[in-house]
């Protein structure tokens, strides 16, 4: 059985050929195109923005053209990121999908449902001629996951509809009306290379078998940070053992829990094997703190093939990886309003050393500004004292709930006609785009849905087969659902 047999049918057909487009954030151009010659294909008006944002617009059906006009949003680009032994190129490759019992993954790699099953379903509303609805508009937008371009780029006055739903979130029979803002943060240091010197052995620390996830949904779940385990261990060596640094580098992207992360060091003759007991050591130590969270890390040092020529000033190495197991992670403080809410995060998403820098780059998250704010000025000082530049960039407002929201209620009427049962009402704390289209468009009432997906940000995401039918037959009720335009 492949995806293409499930049902609904033409929710999954339209995800299937998104698999088949590499979509990398900042390299979703393919998929953009595909999604213009779609709107072209059906005959609708078809908006391509200067940033790549794509608008398709549909007339309502007869009957429903006095109804209020609904936006359905999500974004075409993907987190890309697979495990170790894995061959694939997000830039050329396809996503090759498998169905595993109720569930759909990947082979090995990032699937995509986050957001390629929320445009799926925004496509086959478009597509679909058997539904009732009042007039709809699609929005999709590029690069949200590195630092939503998207969305802080589209324009005024472009759009037409009063109501807006995201379908971003990741959890069947939940509603999210409020989400985190968002920080990234870089810490720079420049540092001088020096020859190596003889009576050193090349060895490279190895953190691997972490699970990662979503910087803002797993982030609660307290999963190991492969760059903190890395400073963790680096750390001593340079400071205790006499090693020196070669190079580092660990995580990818800034919105997911790094997993992987090495560093290539040189070892003393007379300190190897207080230096092999010592990983060894460490190695035991972790794996009994995350026996639960992460039962698979693994902390190791290996040989290098090959002798490298230069390494890390000393000074800078010890400075840097200090503040890199200083620096905040993690869940920084819990919400008191909502319980169980994560309020405030940073995650310490990338550390690179390689070429005479050494950079750290990290994604704080919260849904209170001035938290933010001061999580900042914690990064800065940090890395400031190891005498690092640190820029900010990229910052975004979180999305405050609306209990007034009119299409708040109606969902919650429909679903539970559909199911016997009341959505959940949630603030999330992932980023969503919400918060930055509402300051674009404040007068949209939104609400954000999705189906039930698992472990996003890493190879280990996953669908739930059943979830996703639940949810296109709400959103096909919630769109007939839709009230008439005030008289």
């Amino acid at each position: 059985m492949t995806i293409k047999d499930l049902n609904p049918e033409i929710v999954w057909r339209n995800f299937y050929a998104l698999t088949q487009i590499p979509r990398p954030s900042k390299k979703e151009g393919k998929a953009v195109e595909y999604l213009y010659g779609f709107g072209k294909s059906l005959g609708l008006e078809t908006i391509k923005d200067e940033t790549g944002n794509i608008i398709i617009r549909k007339p309502a059906t007869p009957g429903m053209e006095d109804r209020k006009g609904v936006i359905l949003q999500g974004h075409i680009d993907m987190v890309p990121q697979k495990n170790a032994d894995k061959v694939h190129d997000f830039e050329k490759d396809p996503i090759t999908t498998v169905v595993d019992g109720d569930w759909v993954r990947a082979d090995g790699t990032t699937l995509g449902a986050d957001n390629g099953l929320g445009v799926a379903v925004a496509l086959s509303v478009l597509e679909s001629k058997d539904l009732k609805h009042g007039p709809v508009e699609v929005l999709v937008t590029v690069d949200e996951e590195t630092g939503m371009t998207g969305a802080n780029a589209l324009k005024p006055d472009v759009l037409k509809g009063d109501i807006l739903i995201n379908l971003d979130s990741e959890t069947e029979g939940e509603l999210y009306v409020g989400c985190a803002g968002g920080l990234d943060a870089t810490a720079t240091l420049k540092y001088d290379q020096k020859p190596v010197p003889a009576g050193y052995h090349a060895c490279r620390i190895s953190v691997k078998g972490l699970k990662g996830g979503h910087s803002g949904m797993d982030i609660i779940l307290y999963r190991a940070n492969a760059n903190k385990l890395l400073a963790r261990a680096v750390l001593p060596l340079l400071r205790d053992y006499g090693v020196r640094l070669v190079s580092a580098e660990g995580g990818n992207m800034r919105n997911a829990i790094p997993r992987e992360a090495f560093a290539d060091v040189l070892v003393p003759e007379p300190a190897r094997e207080a230096v092999l007991s010592f990983v060894s050591g460490l190695q035991k130590a972790v794996k009994n703190e995350y026996a639960s969270a992460d039962p698979d890390v693994s902390l190791t040092m290996e040989p290098l093939g090959s002798m490298p020529s230069l390494y890390v000033d000393d000074a800078a190495a010890i400075a840097m990886f200090r503040a890199v197991n200083a620096c905040p992670d993690g869940v920084w403080r819990m919400s008191d309003a909502v319980p169980g809410l994560v309020e405030t995060s940073n995650n310490v998403a990338i550390v690179s050393a390689s070429g005479g820098v050494f950079q750290v780059k990290t994604l704080m998250r919260s849904s209170v500004d001035s938290e933010k704010d001061a999580l900042a000025e914690e990064f800065r000082s940090v890395f400031e004292l190891a005498g690092a530049e640190t820029v900010f960039t990229g910052g975004y407002s979180g999305w405050a709930p609306d209990s007034n929201s009119q299409i708040l209620h109606l969902m919650k009427k429909v679903y539970g006609s559909l199911y016997g049962k009341d959505p959940a009402v949630m603030a999330i704390h992932a980023g969503l785009e919400c918060g930055i289209l509402g300051g674009t468009y404040p007068h949209w009432d939104m609400v954000s849905c999705g189906p039930t997906i698992l472990s996003p940000h890493s190879p280990d995401e996953r669908v739930n087969i059943p979830s996703v039918e639940k949810w296109w037959h709400f959103i096909v009720k919630v769109l007939e659902e839709i009230p008439r335009n005030a008289q």
